[in-house]
């Protein structure tokens, strides 16, 4: 046991020592030196128009690796209890690509839901590095992961705790491509100046950045073997650089990831109906996912009140500290297909899930 727990410190130390020793590097070398370009030429195709056209002829089932990042927090684990929930629901439905599933759990330490969901528990940063925006963390999480678990896909989907599946979800990712939803605020021609102290004119246009976050993006885990350490890196300098930090924001490890992904050669098929965001997206139409990260106010006519606190809400930032009771009260008439949607399925994933907080 004691050589066991020496060997994990002795990991640990040497990982931090190398990350600090990129933060070094990064800040004092022309980035090309610290960010590998990709290992082939870019592609030149352009998702948003054209699609593969060659079609693999194996009849061999190309499962994903579903991975969600959390802390131990009560925000972030009643979101994951019920995103797992609706995974298991949709898992071996129709078409389905979905294999395993895992909590990646930046805690550093097991909580009480180990035995529920299939957890793997990740240190967070050191103490400081993360400079108040946490979400470092996730791309150091994944790499811990892809180091250490044993992981028997060939792809993964990485998804977040604020999602909800509605359908049983394909393998998206073709030919060598990733599948990932396009974010029309993630605009590489828009902060080309910033950007190229990233990715750099060798690299190609900027129009090889596509305009995607981490997730949801379905990857062959090869790929994002070699991507993560890049993403971890890369996130890390844009957050030290006071130019990108201000420009980029709390999206800041989106494009981080984007340019990552793009430095390895690795292009992504756009799906615009990979997930839905309401209020804004009011039908759930062909989507796989809801994300419910915006919150959604209504008076009771039924009428958006958005910036201003409805007579009726669902904004998951009210359960911070608490989750969400049973039996949230339903939109009123008039509200949205995809809002009605998602409160449904919370009700029920919180009517079905034992335990409950409430």
């Amino acid at each position: 046991m004691g050589c066991g727990n020496m060997f994990f410190t002795v990991l640990i130390t040497f990982s931090v020592a190398l990350i600090t020793y990129n933060i070094i590097i990064s800040a004092h070398a022309p980035l090309k030196q610290d960010f590998p370009g990709p290992s082939h030429p870019s592609l030149s195709l352009d998702p948003l128009i054209k699609m593969p056209l060659h079609r693999s002829s194996s009849s061999k089932k190309r499962l994903f690796h579903t991975a969600v990042t959390a802390s131990d927090s009560v925000y972030n684990t009643w979101q994951c209890r019920i995103m797992y929930y609706w995974f298991k629901k949709f898992k071996d439905g129709p078409e389905s690509g979905m294999g395993g599933f895992t909590r990646i759990l930046h805690s550093g330490k097991p909580d009480q839901f180990m035995d529920e969901i299939p957890t793997f528990v990740a240190q967070p940063l050191p103490a400081g590095m993360d400079q108040g925006y946490i979400v470092l963390n996730r791309p150091w999480a994944f790499v811990q992961w892809l180091q250490q678990a044993d992981i028997k896909e060939d792809y993964i989907l990485m998804s977040e705790p604020d999602h909800i599946i509605v359908k049983p979800i394909p393998n998206l990712a073709r030919d060598g491509l990733g599948a990932a939803f396009p974010f029309f605020y993630i605009e590489p021609k828009k902060y080309e100046t910033v950007l190229r102290k990233y990715f750099p004119e060798e690299n190609g246009p900027i129009t090889n950045i596509d305009p995607i976050g981490n997730s949801p993006v379905i990857v062959g885990k090869e790929s994002l073997k070699k991507i993560a350490p890049t993403w971890m890196n890369v996130s890390l300098a844009m957050k030290k650089d006071p130019e990108t930090d201000k420009a980029f924001g709390w999206v800041l490890e989106m494009y981080a990831y984007a340019v990552s992904s793009a430095l390895h050669g690795v292009r992504n098929i756009l799906h615009k109906d990979f997930m839905i965001q309401p209020p804004w997206d009011k039908e759930i139409g062909k989507t796989y996912i809801i994300h419910y990260t915006y919150g959604c106010d209504y008076s009771m006519k039924g009428e958006l009140t958005y910036g201003k606190i409805g007579e009726w809400r669902f904004d998951k930032r009210s359960y911070d500290r608490v989750a969400p009771p049973k039996n949230l009260t339903l939109p009123p008439p008039g509200v949205p297909e995809s809002v009605v949607t998602l409160v449904r399925m919370v009700n029920e994933a919180t009517a079905n899930i034992p335990n409950w907080w409430s």
